[in-house]
């Protein structure tokens, strides 16, 4: 099996030789040659190939397990003028538990039979000229170790995944005729409904290939029918197609093959999953269900349910032509431009379909703003990211030799933010790099609007979800249930402010720093608003003509449960460390410390403890314990979970985290003390005294 991770690049360079040589293929299986056939080539029987798969192809890499060679068969075995598709029933069967007992005791059948699809693709005659990489624009990549290079390393060359789009003779206009357009074939098994807009969303991509300079550079087709065409299938990689799966998954993933050597997609397949239909209406239920009187009753009409398909698969196809997600879009709008409708109407709420920014919860009904501004669609982004990575750049004739007009066209996001792409290696630490959220420039007035939205839908919930006399609840339960999460969603992008540094991905070329912590004054107004929306009970959700409906119990823990996420974030190890490297590091003129961060947390979770009488609720003591539980496995974090990947690093507590919530502790058990006097309430007394209980066995641990 060759390995086109390692190479020399130059084949006059001495090193080419020690290369191969000490980069051996792997082998992937010895036959007997069974005959030899008229133009002396072997003939060998490769049955064992996918009967006995070697370990780089079998399913025991993620059902462990060994075949059972009795109940595993080849099922087919299809030829096609570019790759070989081959099926098989494999039975794996499943080591025993230690103690004795099938299933290995860890919820697996004794044993279980798979059907595996493997498809050897042939690679192009002639390798199509490479795109480097450039971390400001994001696409998938394929990644070698060049040994050949005129560099005094091994060097790592990144290439972007494309398909091979090229100029023809022929113009439209000032736009070309691509030699071979990018085609994408709709699958037979999609419901005749959802066609129209599954040819849609594929063509929706056209405008950005124009700006690439290609016309109709991406177009749909029917697949053909047996009559029409009957050697056409799914499975020939010369063709790529929108799968339409019968699942009871929600998603849909757009992945595609492509050219080790030079990251040419050779063909995509993206995975429609037929239940992401009930993913669409709870998203856009709990998030646009305010605006829009086509969502107040389910199930949606079919225009509305059709049209968050071809959000979702333009989104999907997105990936299959090279994309990654850009999950810092979502930040690059100002709050008053998203609420603009000539704006949205322009330019969309979000610059591009490759953030999870999914509908425009941030648009309140006074804004106005149509209908069909509130669903995504391609953006400036989308558009600007296609020239970059598919336009032709005359002249070349290396990858080397585009560098610099590259670079010119990824530096027009210094004057254009909407056109940036997330940080490379910013992980958590940049707060604008949030999924799932609309406006996170401003997290703090983006959430509030969205709360408003929320607060709306509550209402709504009964008359939404109980349209026929003879359906049962589950409709209510699941919405409220996704209600509750976007509600938790929303207030978690505010969560990630404290602590967290903005960033902008820069090359040399580029002046100014790549990180800049968030001022102290937006940290400490997103502990307010939390301590204010998070952390106070939401009594709006709490309606007993609702509640009574869905269940008998367990309001409590659905409520606390959403808070308890929220305070995890705030306290997340790698927070705040971050905290005091950033004071550190940076000494900001205004700083908020970590001591002054902890006890706002605290004082907005234990407020009732400085009133003249002191009650707590249910709700509120739960929240509370929760606070207890998180500090206390700060202080004394026990060991690591085992089974972890080789080399994984789970975050703990620093030293000074654990010294200061011990002082924690101190301070609440003191202000508990305090407040002890100021209640009658015997439940809010006894949580008090077990919560003073459990400081002191975290205090002072007795043997």
């Amino acid at each position: 099996m060759q390995d086109y991770s390692i190479i020399s690049s130059d084949s006059t360079n001495p090193i080419t030789s020690a290369v191969k040589n000490a980069n051996y293929p792997a082998i992937a299986k010895s036959f007997n040659v069974e005959s030899w056939g008229p133009d002396s080539s072997a003939v060998i029987d490769v049955t064992s190939l996918f009967l006995a798969p070697p370990i780089e192809m079998s399913p025991t890499t993620a059902y462990r397990g060994s075949i059972d060679a009795s109940r595993s068969f080849l099922a087919t075995v299809a030829a096609y003028p570019e790759n070989i598709k081959v099926t098989a029933d494999l039975t794996v069967n499943t080591p025993p538990a230690a103690g004795g007992g099938a299933g290995g005791g860890r919820g697996l059948p004794p044993s279980a039979t798979l059907q595996m699809a493997w498809s050897i693709v042939r690679l192009p005659e002639q390798a199509m000229m490479p795109r480097l990489f450039d971390n400001r624009v994001g696409y998938f990549t394929n990644r070698t170790t060049d040994f050949g290079r005129p560099v005094q390393k091994s060097e790592t060359r990144t290439f972007i995944t494309r398909y091979r789009l090229e100029c023809s003779d022929q113009k439209v206009g000032n736009l070309c005729v691509p030699k071979k357009p990018i085609v994408y074939y709709v699958d037979p098994a999609t419901p005749s409904w959802l066609v129209p807009w599954v040819v849609k969303a594929i063509e929706s991509w056209q405008p950005a290939f124009e700006a690439a300079g290609f016309s109709k550079g991406i177009i749909a087709k029917l697949a053909p029918s047996q009559a029409e065409d009957p050697d056409w299938s799914v499975e020939d990689a010369r063709y790529s197609v929108i799968d339409w799966l019968p699942s009871t998954t929600e998603n849909a993933v757009g992945p595609h093959t492509a050219d080790p050597r030079s990251g040419e997609i050779i063909s995509a397949h993206l995975q429609i999953y037929h239940n992401v239909m009930n993913l669409n209406r709870d998203w856009y239920w709990t998030q646009a269900g305010a605006l829009d009187p086509r969502a107040r009753k389910l199930p949606f009409p079919d225009s509305l349910a059709g049209r968050l398909m071809q959000y979702v698969i333009a989104h999907e196809i997105g990936h299959s032509i090279g994309f990654q997600h850009n999950m810092k879009a979502s930040a690059l709008y100002p709050i008053d431009s998203i609420r603009n409708k000539d704006f949205v109407h322009r330019n969309g709420h979000v610059p591009t379909l490759m953030d999870y920014s999914r509908f425009n919860y941030v648009a309140q009904p006074e804004d106005g703003i149509a209908l069909e501004d509130l669903i995504p669609k391609i953006g400036p982004y989308d558009i600007w990211a296609t020239h970059w990575g598919y336009a032709p750049i005359p002249g070349v004739k290396t990858p080397d030799d585009e560098r610099a007009t590259l670079d010119q066209w990824a530096r027009e996001q210094d004057t254009k933010p909407w056109l940036r792409f997330s940080t490379s290696d910013a992980g958590a630490s940049d707060p604008r790099n949030n999924t799932e959220a609309v406006g996170d420039d401003d997290a703090v007035r983006a959430t509030g609007l969205g709360l408003k939205n929320i607060k709306r839908l509550v209402p709504m919930l009964v008359p939404a979800t109980t349209g026929t006399a003879t359906d049962d609840y589950s409709d209510l339960k699941e919405m409220y249930g996704r209600l509750l999460g976007q509600w938790s969603t929303e207030l978690r992008h505010v969560a990630v402010i404290p602590g967290a540094l903005e960033s902008q991905e820069k090359y040399i070329s580029q002046p100014g720093a790549r990180y800049t912590p968030v001022a102290a004054k937006r940290q400490r107004e997103a502990v307010k608003f939390l301590n204010e929306n998070a952390f106070t009970t939401p009594t709006y959700f709490l309606v007993p003509e609702i509640l009574n409906k869905m269940q008998g119990d367990g309001v409590i823990t659905r409520v606390v449960g959403a808070q308890s996420g929220i305070l995890s974030t705030l306290l997340s190890d790698t927070r705040l460390a971050r905290m005091v490297e950033i004071e550190t590091l940076y000494k900001p003129a205004d700083v908020y410390t970590l001591p002054a961060y902890l006890a706002d947390i605290r004082g907005g979770i234990w407020g009732e403890l400085s009133a003249g009488s002191v009650k707590i609720d249910p709700y509120r003591r739960g929240l509370q314990q929760v606070w207890l539980d998180q500090v206390k496995a700060k202080i004394n974090p026990g060991p690591p979970p085992t089974g972890l990947p080789a080399g994984f690093v789970v975050p703990r507590p620093s030293h000074d985290v654990q010294a200061i919530m011990r002082v924690e502790l101190k301070t609440l058990d003191a202000a508990i003390a305090a407040a002890l006097s100021k209640t009658g309430d015997a439940m809010t007394k006894a949580h008090l005294a077990d919560v003073r209980f459990q400081i002191d066995q975290t205090l002072n641990p007795k043997n």
